[in-house]
């Protein structure tokens, strides 16, 4: 940084306060002198006055110049200098965006892959939705876990690293085997409800029908409609037919796609079919275009207060004044 880049970063938060700087010099010229009533009587002061008083013509110089110091170190102290650092540029149009993720017993159906591996629909959500995750720098992110009850997770935040390992911890079964997919919604309601239309997104994954819970799904999407809370519904499951620990069983067949069509068309969003881990990446691929972190962003610029130093050179030099005085 050149010289003159570094005088226009120092400013001054109270330049006012400079004002006071000739303060000593009023207050010398029109208060009365001190007058002292004792004084030190030596029968030999003819002898000696010339060097005391050369030796106090200097002290008091000495004195003079350091207290002029301190007064005008202390007088820049209070009024707060500041070090104003370079632009920073910072989002201003983060979106609020909730994530439900179902954990319902059907969750444990292995028709996905990872790796070249057979995976459970959970595993492969939770590989997928870390990778979005990491991608909405700037957005505010939450997590409500649902089963037979829907709950909390992680309030909406910008610690995109605790989400992510939130969602690595949850367990198929945690929050019950059923599907509650209306008290899902409803959740996301309340806990976005006082946030500005526009920016605010539900992403709802589930393999099942809603089976549990005290609010109807429809209902919950037409309560989100009101208060401008945009839903993307994500069907997860194959078709096929696998084995499952309780007998043959169709995992897609239980999904009810045309109730989350309907919850997706209510609220302006949009319906997605998972059947694979491609399918679920194409997905959230998908999102981030429809839901594109915000572009615009604002300017600031660091301030750092720096009154501390010259308040503590002048407190330096009053301790340093008073011990000569005393010598």
């Amino acid at each position: 940084m050149s010289l003159p880049d570094w005088f226009a970063a120092l400013q001054l938060a109270w330049p006012w306060a400079l004002l006071l700087l000739p303060l000593p010099l009023l207050a010398r010229y029109l208060l009365p002198p001190l007058s002292y009533a004792a004084a030190l009587k030596l029968p030999f002061f003819d002898e000696i006055a010339p060097y005391v008083s050369k030796n106090a013509a200097q002290g008091r110089r000495v004195l003079q110049i350091l207290a002029w110091i301190a007064w005008i170190l202390l007088v820049i102290a209070l009024a707060r200098p500041l070090w104003v650092g370079e632009p920073v540029q910072l989002p201003v149009k983060g979106r609020d965006i909730m994530l439900a993720v179902d954990l319902s017993g059907s969750m444990q159906f292995e028709d996905f892959a990872l790796g070249g591996r057979r995976v459970n629909r959970l595993s492969a959500i939770k590989a997928v939705a870390r990778d979005f995750i990491e991608r909405r720098k700037g957005d505010r992110i939450g997590l409500i876990l649902f089963g037979s009850q829907a709950y909390l997770q992680t309030p909406l935040t910008f610690d995109r690293a605790t989400v992510e390992r939130l969602l690595l911890e949850a367990q198929i079964g945690l929050a019950g085997k059923e599907t509650a997919i209306g008290d899902a919604i409803g959740l996301a309601v309340k806990r976005l409800a006082d946030e500005p239309a526009g920016q605010k997104v539900l992403i709802l994954l589930t393999d099942g029908a809603n089976t549990a819970g005290n609010i109807d799904p429809l209902k919950a999407a037409q309560l989100a409609k009101k208060t401008g809370l945009k839903i993307y519904t994500i069907g997860v499951g194959s078709v096929r037919r696998r084995q499952s620990p309780f007998g043959f069983n169709s995992p897609g067949m239980d999904l009810d796609e045309p109730t989350l069509r309907k919850i997706a068309a209510t609220t302006g969003g949009r319906y997605f079919r998972a059947r694979n881990t491609r399918e679920l990446q194409e997905i959230y691929q998908e999102l981030d275009k429809l839901e594109a972190v915000g572009k615009d962003s604002k300017s600031l610029r660091p301030i750092k207060s720096l009154y501390v130093w010259p308040l503590s050179l002048s407190l330096l030099l009053g301790m340093l004044i008073a011990v000569m005085r005393r010598r």
